[in-house]
Order: structure tokens, then C-alpha cells, then sequence
């Protein structure tokens, strides 16, 4: 327990907490390394450029049996008319999964893949994963950081072309992700989204730097969170037509009364077919959705 500002450090923060105070010695050694190192990040990212996907593509005969690639009228009447788009962001925004990528970095990229794509099939409860999945490397600041410093984003070819058509159109744009802040942020400030429009989880560290945990009280880090998300978001900004764009189950679970209006299954990553069989639209590439809003 030593190294520890006291032991109240492993309960959970949450920013919005009545507790909070408690926590702000650590949060001050934790957040401003962090923000110098998205700001040295900022520079590079400025030229970054989407890179090609690193994989087979997708072959016509194994989507053949869909028959939501070509999206109904009422489907486009949301899309082009939505208020709100949702993003998830790995496997959708950017080309891997944050979490596989840092648990590779830090030498327990393959264990920790197995779980993602058990969380990610919806085989087994996101919290249940989350907590699996970092126990296994249980990742120190220091090493965050040098991970954001050695490992730009991946950026999927189109999703900056598709953000910039969105944002012509006055729909807002949001990251809801199962994934970190911490590792986010930068995805944000290469995309040009505000940093208060991300959902996403939240790593917790020691005064030290040592992993202590994550913040169970983010929406986010169970599931149905992504779902709770978007909802909280519809009553706070009286959206009308909300859309949620991703490749996994808990991205499907956003689509709910009073959530998501619809869900865009992005395949040109990961393609689940369990999740894109229920989508309201399957698609493998963004320059589609970029080509039915002109």
C-alpha cells in the first residue's frame, strides 16, 4: 500500500463526485504530465494522414447473406437529418484496439486480445472484461506515456472527410468509447472534436504512478453504458435523431427508446457479423456515408 496518497485512492473517482476533493493531489500528478504530453503529441499530429487498413479485405461472398448494406428511406431520412452522430472509436474511428495496442506495449497484447474480442462478441458483461483485461498488465503512468508518446493514433481512411461533412451540417459529433481517456484525447485533437465530447473510461494511478484501477462510476465501464451515454445526452441536449456509429455489441445496445435512433455497423475494421446482422445499416466504408449526405 505504500506509495499511496491513502487508501481512499482505490475507490473510483469520478469527477462529478461530492467526494472529488479528496482526490485532487493525485489527479495533479496524474493530469499534468498528460496534457504536456498530448501537447508535444499536437504537432505531430497536425500532418497525420489516415494510413490503409492492415488487413484482408472484406470478401463480397461473406456478406452476401445481409441484406442491410444498402440502407431503406427511413434509414437515410435519420441519418441525413440527425442532430447528433455517436462514434465508437476503436475499431471504427481509429483502425485498432486501444486497450489490445497498450496491453501489446507493455507485454500482454495477445491475452488481453482474447478478452477483447470475447467483450466485443458480447459473449461475456464489458465490466467483467475491462477489469479481466487490465489485471493482466496492469498498465503504470509511466508507461501511458510513453505509449502516446511512441504510438500516434491509427486513424481509419474517411472518418476525418466524414467529421468535417458533419460538422458542415451543424450535427454534433461525439466519441463514446469503452476505451480511456487518457488514450483518446489525442484521437479527439487530430479529428477536431472537443475534448467535453468524449465518453470514455478513465485510468487511475498512485502518487507513485502505479495502476491502482479504473473508475467504475463512468457510464461507460459496464454494460449498457454506451447506451446510457447517448441517452443522457438526447435529455441534456434535446436532440431530435440520434445515430451511433460502431463495430461491437455494446455500440448495438445504444440503439434503444429514448437512446440512438439507429445504429451504423462499421465492418470495414472488424466485421461481427452477430452484430451486423441486427444493424439498421452495414457498411465497410465511410466515403458511403460521406456520398448519401451529399
Amino acid at each position: 500500500m505504500e506509495g499511496l496518497v491513502n487508501a481512499r485512492i482505490i475507490t473510483p473517482y469520478s469527477p462529478h463526485s461530492t467526494t472529488s476533493r479528496h482526490y485532487s493531489p493525485v489527479l495533479r500528478a496524474i493530469s499534468q504530465p498528460l496534457f504536456k504530453s498530448h501537447l508535444r503529441l499536437t504537432g505531430r499530429f497536425k500532418s497525420l494522414t489516415p494510413i490503409g487498413i492492415s488487413m484482408q479485405p472484406v470478401e463480397a461472398s461473406s456478406i452476401s447473406h445481409f441484406d442491410n448494406t444498402l440502407p431503406s428511406k427511413e434509414v437515410l431520412e435519420i441519418w441525413r437529418n440527425a442532430d447528433a452522430v455517436c462514434f465508437d472509436v476503436d475499431s471504427t474511428v481509429c483502425l485498432d484496439e486501444g486497450i489490445d495496442e497498450i496491453a501489446e506495449f507493455c507485454g500482454a497484447g495477445k491475452a488481453v486480445a482474447e478478452w477483447t474480442a470475447r467483450a466485443m462478441g458480447g459473449s461475456v458483461p464489458f465490466e467483467e472484461a475491462l477489469a479481466a483485461r487490465l489485471s493482466l498488465f496492469r498498465p503504470s503512468l509511466t508507461q501511458l506515456q510513453e505509449y502516446l508518446e511512441k504510438r500516434p493514433p491509427k486513424i481509419s481512411p474517411g472518418i476525418d472527410e466524414l467529421i468535417k461533412t458533419l460538422k458542415a451540417k451543424n450535427t454534433d459529433v461525439f466519441l463514446i468509447s469503452g476505451g480511456f481517456r487518457q488514450m483518446i484525447h489525442p484521437v479527439a485533437l487530430v479529428l477536431g472534436i472537443p475534448v467535453e465530447n468524449i465518453f470514455a473510461n478513465q485510468l487511475l494511478f498512485g502518487s507513485s504512478g502505479e495502476f491502482v484501477g479504473f473508475d467504475e462510476n463512468e457510464p461507460t465501464s459496464r454494460s449498457g453504458g454506451k447506451a446510457t451515454a447517448v441517452e443522457n445526452l438526447r435529455k441534456s441536449h434535446q436532440y431530435k435523431k440520434m445515430v451511433m456509429i460502431g463495430d461491437g455489441a455494446t455500440d448495438l445496445e445504444a440503439r434503444k427508446p429514448g437512446g440512438a435512433d439507429m445504429f451504423i455497423c462499421y465492418g470495414g475494421v472488424q466485421h461481427r457479423e452477430a452484430v451486423a446482422a441486427k444493424a439498421d445499416w452495414l457498411v465497410f466504408h465511410f466515403r458511403d456515408l460521406i456520398k448519401s449526405l451529399e
